[in-house]
């Protein structure tokens, strides 16, 4: 029996340290447990790409050869953004596919994000590959698969340039991190006409200036200091595998992706009256009405983008959006999150604006805490953990109480969330009211709810 680190297959993806829980020998079983799953569903061939850390040439060889010998040819796109890995898998591999990356993990980490037939694999799909590997029951094919080699960037540029169209030209601030999108992102937003100042779009591994992760506020601060003092109209950042996008206005005023969300519901739905919009259980509350109001139908989803893919294949919806910066457009485009792409999107809405930042301002807004994070004590399942503490919480004046994802309990004047995350051994807390007041007496009571748990410590 083959034996591997249980603790890599998480809810939506596979990532783990590198050379520790995460080995060549593992890529390699990995492979050929995918190649075994591809097989059962008739499929012989899966596009393959890495993102820029330094482990991914050698992760990548060690999974195409499990691959090639399990009989499934590869299509290698080489390093790529993860939705430029997806574009490739749907237009050349039926839908199948497996980016190799660690997203904004710190720079020892590395993953496998991954697509068979067109459905993202996550839950209890990604839970049978650990099972294959565990059984040895892996393909026995008769011939080896093939590799072979593309260039994926020109037909990706060509596809959205054919489309987005600017009323004109934009200033803009692109901010990679030093991440794998900054390869990309300079030509693309050229390629619709704006004028690119480029922030740490060396792709490096080490990621030596920032983290690649525009969801914390001080990532964005390199942007804010390049607006300020530069005549750039509005900035854009990206997460290391640029399937996000973080905003910042002239002014030095973080766009949410909620808010975000906004601007492309009210643009998707002037075309399509009645479609439906779905977002995460850590957004506005103000996103629903809004949807709403403009025509659309709102679906809360729980967090993670395999969960909200595949909501949007069963509600058929052409929009989508989470809290941390992953966006799907159906409407137009291919239905994956695509960071890059959410930004040609925006900048076609607001080019039609001699003032950019106005228009985003004038998003409606709460006032709201960022993501506030407790560490759980080592060895702890975050999920058991959140069912314990809801057994016995009491919510005075709750209007609601939604348990999709966590607890999510809405007051008349705000809510307060609770949720277990899938990928870090964490509790994830988001509050947002209409009034400091409102929100200090929310978290009180979810204070006194986490303390019900002696081993776990209110953070604020």
């Amino acid at each position: 029996m083959a034996t591997i680190a249980r603790d890599i297959f998480k809810a939506y993806d596979i990532r783990g340290i590198v050379g520790k829980t995460l080995t060549n020998e593992a890529a390699y079983l990995i492979g050929k447990a995918i190649a075994a799953k591809a097989a059962a569903q008739g499929i012989t061939k899966i596009a393959l790409g890495r993102d820029g850390r330094l482990s991914g040439p050698e992760l990548m060889q060690n999974i195409a050869r499990g691959f090639t010998e399990s009989g499934i040819d590869v299509l290698n796109v080489g390093m790529v953004a993860t939705p430029m890995l997806y574009f490739a898998a749907i237009q050349e591999c039926g839908g199948s596919g497996v980016m190799i990356t660690g997203s904004h993990n710190p720079p020892d980490y590395n993953g496998f994000k991954m697509m068979l037939g067109g459905d993202t694999l996550a839950g209890g799909a990604i839970q049978e590959l650990l099972e294959i590997i565990e059984n040895d029951a892996f393909a026995k094919p008769q011939t080896e698969g093939r590799m072979s080699g593309l260039d994926i960037f020109p037909q990706y540029l060509e596809t959205i340039a054919g489309h987005i169209k600017l009323k004109r030209p934009l200033k803009i601030i692109a901010d990679a991190g030093n991440g794998v999108a900054g390869a990309f992102a300079g030509t693309l937003y050229r390629a619709l006409g704006c004028e690119v100042t480029e922030l740490f779009c060396e792709v490096d591994g080490n990621f030596p200036n920032h983290h690649p992760d525009p969801a914390k506020p001080k990532n964005l601060q390199d942007v804010i200091d390049g607006l300020k003092n530069s005549d750039a109209e509005i900035g854009l950042a990206f997460d290391g595998d640029g399937d996000r996008l973080g905003v910042v206005t002239k002014e030095g005023n973080i766009i949410y992706p909620d808010r975000q969300l906004m601007l492309f519901a009210r643009d998707v739905l002037s075309r399509n009256p009645g479609a439906k919009v779905i977002f995460d259980v850590k957004s506005t509350r103000l996103l629903a009405p809004w949807i709403r109001e403009h025509g659309g139908e709102p679906v809360m989803e729980k967090t993670g983008h395999s969960f909200i893919k595949s909501s949007m294949k069963q509600n058929g919806a052409l929009l989508a959006g989470e809290m941390s910066g992953h966006t799907f457009f159906k409407e137009r485009w291919f239905g994956f999150d695509d960071g890059l792409y959410a930004g040609c999107r925006l900048l076609e809405i607001l080019s039609a604006s001699d003032n950019p930042s106005a228009v985003l301002d004038a998003l409606p807004q709460s006032i709201s805490t960022p993501e506030i994070n407790i560490d759980l004590p080592e060895g702890s399942n975050g999920h058991q953990v959140i069912e314990k503490l809801a057994k016995n919480a009491k919510f005075e004046g709750a209007a609601e109480i939604i348990a999709i994802d966590g607890l999510r309990v809405e007051f008349s004047d705000g809510f307060g969330l609770m949720r277990a995350s899938n990928t870090t051994p964490v509790l994830v807390l988001r509050f947002e009211a209409d009034s400091e007041t409102a929100i200090g007496r929310i978290q009180n009571q979810f204070k006194a709810v986490i303390e019900s748990n002696p081993t776990l410590h209110w953070p604020l």
